[in-house]
């Protein structure tokens, strides 16, 4: 089953403009986004944190020369080329991240940075991301206030040093994306996070919607019904100037066509609470809604490498594929017969029946952490939750 789509694509912008550019992708043939984890180490210890990032690098991790067979692997799926993004750990703290920068740039691979903010982010490496024809540059800011985000990061002066590392940044002329992981200790601060991106002039706003995997595990995630009142809210910011994706919460998309289509807000305290609060801090919404609605997910346009070349669908689903060091990474993405499976959305319970089965897709990497299996339903969504409130109950077993 061939999934052909032209969207625009649900990455850091790699031409300079903010708004990404049209691409015809066929998902079955190649990725639109190959993540590449360089390195394992990284001086913060985010209580989320995917990979469980250490100070130093792993043992393992690709070579210089297999990082470069590498990159030439991912020129080898043809135009138009997947967008390779660099991230980490702290992708800085990879002794040859430039060289390897410049070796994707001269491929014409379209390529971005995720580093951490750390002494490592100074004026001087700025210029050097801006030199090396990196026009995009995601870093994570996880809170409004301080309390809230350091207290996340989990290092005194993080937040100033991460609103002044924007604010340089976009000053150096790099479209910039804002990582912001949406949980208990925030949910109540996004509309906050929302204008502080604003104010600051931010190009994208992605907002990962939390996965038990690494430190992940030990940190509470939303209610269904409250990942229902998020992407309302991320629908409405939007309209204020910067573009909204998220990261494993697919259902967004669902809410985007709605409310494209005139559909009703949720009638929720929440939801009051945080469209009152957006509302409050910046006004009604006066720009066309730019939220992404490209139909990819963990293993369909979109796939990981680790820092020791190992292949997964995605960076929070820990199903390995393969390695590149002994497949070609093509050969992985086009063969496996989980992205097969996922591709054509091949899925059980409710995921599998669903209108938006294709376009959505729940998280694949929610679905596997839940039950092992890649192609459950994902227990995330709350077409999902009220289809299981539904269920009948017999002898007090649902």
């Amino acid at each position: 089953m061939s999934q052909q789509h032209t969207e625009q694509t649900d990455a850091p912008s790699v031409t300079g403009h903010p708004h990404g550019v049209k691409r015809s992708v066929n998902y079955d043939q190649r990725p639109m986004l190959v993540f590449w984890e360089t390195t394992r180490a990284c001086q913060l210890a985010c209580k989320h944190c995917r990979a469980s990032a250490t100070p130093g690098a792993l043992p393992g991790e690709l070579t210089h020369d297999e990082g470069i067979a590498f990159i030439d692997s991912i020129a080898g799926f043809g135009r138009p080329r997947p967008i390779l993004v660099l991230t980490g750990g702290d992708c800085l703290l990879r002794p040859d991240i430039f060289e390897l920068v410049d070796h994707a740039t001269s491929l014409g691979i379209p390529t971005a940075l995720s580093p951490s903010v750390t002494p490592m982010l100074t004026p001087e490496a700025i210029q050097r991301i801006v030199n090396s024809g990196v026009k995009a540059v995601s870093i994570s800011l996880d809170g409004a206030t301080a309390a809230t985000h350091e207290g996340v990061r989990g290092i005194p002066g993080h937040f100033p040093a991460t609103v002044a590392a924007i604010r340089a940044l976009k000053e150096a002329g790099l479209t910039v994306q804002i990582n912001t992981t949406v949980m208990s200790a925030n949910l109540h601060e996004m509309p906050d996070v929302a204008a502080l991106l604003g104010a600051m002039g931010v190009d994208i706003w992605e907002v990962f919607f939390l996965v038990h995997v690494g430190r992940g595990v030990a940190e509470g995630a939303l209610t269904p019904a409250e990942h229902e009142d998020v992407c309302h809210l991320l629908y409405d910011a939007s309209q204020h100037g910067f573009i909204v994706r998220t990261v494993e919460a697919p259902f967004f998309r669902r809410i985007v066509v709605s409310r494209r289509a005139g559909g009703a807000t949720p009638d929720t305290e929440l939801y009051r609470e945080l469209s009152a609060r957006m509302h409050e801090l910046m006004g009604p919404g006066t720009h066309r809604p730019s939220a992404h609605t490209a139909a990819t997910r963990d293993g369909k346009g979109i796939v990981f490498v680790a820092h020791d070349g190992d292949v997964y669908p995605a960076g929070f689903l820990p199903l390995k594929l393969g390695n590149v060091r002994e497949t070609p990474l093509a050969e992985i993405y086009r063969d496996h017969p989980d992205l097969k499976s996922i591709r054509a959305a091949d899925f059980s319970g409710q995921c599998g029946v669903c209108t938006f089965a294709d376009m959505c897709g729940g998280s694949r990497a929610r679905a596997w952490a839940a039950t092992g299996d890649v192609l459950a339903e994902d227990p995330a969504c709350q077409l999902v939750a009220e289809a299981t409130s539904a269920i009948p109950v017999l002898g007090g077993v649902r």
